[in-house]
């Protein structure tokens, strides 16, 4: 795919008469003119009053040969925002890479980790990534994370074979890991490994494993990151691995896998706790990051209004859209027998989860955490 959409790059780029949000908490200001040189931001050069008289021409930076200026009076500006799971996609489901691109572009997400590196594997990423970054392809910044076991045709059965793999994908340009779990001494191995060779990682820790090892386990062991909210709640199940389970679950049945995830986190301990503090409290003190990708679970709460959002129309593209339909077969399409009973359920699995999250931004002061939550 070569580069086909898109201007530039350009010597200089000034966006005229913004309004800036420097992402520091600081509050918006303007207008200014933002001037790129080359791919980083030199000077954002305040041009005067709102309602009042503006700089002469002269006096305001100018992009000289070889540049370009953009009109953005009532426009404003940000940092580009990141997205820490975001796939690329599936040939199937997807028109191609750059329909994926455009779409995080046009919401200003200028980088992306990639986690598992799935059907295009971990060649094409890289190549991507490398290409995105000599502007070469309109796309974001691409951090590929190969997904635990790529390339391999066998399970790992010993810790010596989980580190050689991750040499192998740390010498295949990955910049990171995407993990699921696994037998708890192969696990720990990896992330060990892969910490000392200096590859992040990420773990969705799905509950096939998570009787093996929960959220603050692989915290312990160096985790860079927990993936969604599996393996959390988990954690702070009392006298127990895992949840609790009705007789005729079938984790393969995406209907009764989500239905019962909407039990999870009541049945951990409640906010306010000892055992709820001292979790937030460790996973704090390991340097572990939440990402909990709340967009992709909207449609738990209020499938209705997921579905008919007014955008789909223009931009869902035909085969991704076939591929959320209820009941097709596909990861996350449970809504085929999806009512107000499994809504309610996520609505205080959301409660949960969110004050869990709150908790632990709000880590630098447990103090202060702890009476907020209550």
């Amino acid at each position: 795919m070569s580069r086909d959409v898109g201007d530039g790059p350009y010597d200089r780029l000034i966006l005229r008469d913004v309004m800036v949000i420097d992402g520091t908490g600081a509050p918006a200001y303007g207008p200014a003119d933002v001037v790129i040189d080359k791919d980083r931001i030199s000077r954002i050069h305040l041009v005067g009053h709102p309602t009042g008289p503006r700089l002469q021409e002269a006096e305001r930076p100018a992009h000289g040969p070889g540049g370009r200026e953009l009109a953005l009076a009532g426009h404003t500006v940000l940092p580009g925002l990141v997205d820490a799971h975001g796939h690329i996609g599936w040939p199937s489901i997807a028109p191609g890479a750059q329909y994926v691109y455009d779409l995080w572009l046009g919401h200003g997400i200028t980088t992306v980790r990639e986690p598992g590196c799935f059907v295009n594997g971990l060649d094409f990423v890289v190549s991507e990534a490398h290409r995105a970054e000599r502007g070469q392809i309109a796309a974001p910044r691409i951090h590929p994370y190969a997904g635990f076991g790529l390339g391999r045709t066998a399970p790992f059965t010993t810790p010596d074979e989980a580190r050689a793999w991750v040499a192998e994908a740390a010498g295949a340009g990955a910049a990171g890991l995407k993990l699921w779990g696994y037998r708890r001494d192969i696990f720990e191995a990896t992330i060990r490994e892969a910490s000392t060779l200096g590859l992040g990682t990420a773990c969705h820790l799905q509950q096939s494993y998570v009787s093996q090892a929960h959220s603050l386990d692989a915290a312990r062991w160096g985790l860079g990151s927990v993936e969604h909210w599996y393996g959390l709640p988990e954690a702070m199940l009392d006298g127990r691995r895992v949840q609790h389970f009705p007789a005729g679950y079938n984790y393969e049945d995406e209907v009764s896998r989500f239905t019962e995830s909407g039990r999870l986190w009541r049945q951990a301990a409640e906010p306010g706790s000892a055992r709820w503090a001292e979790t937030v409290d460790e996973l704090v003190a390991t340097g572990v990051t939440l990402d909990p990708t709340f967009n992709v679970y909207q449609g738990l709460r209020d499938a209705a209004r997921v579905r008919t959002l007014e955008w789909h129309a223009d931009y869902a593209a035909p085969a991704l859209w076939d591929h959320w339909q209820p009941g097709s077969g596909g990861h996350g399409s449970f809504f085929s027998d999806w009512g107000t009973e499994q809504e309610v359920l996520w609505k205080e699995n959301f409660r949960l989860w969110m004050a869990f999250v709150k908790e632990f931004r709000d880590g630098d002061d447990p103090r202060r955490r702890r009476a907020q939550v209550r």
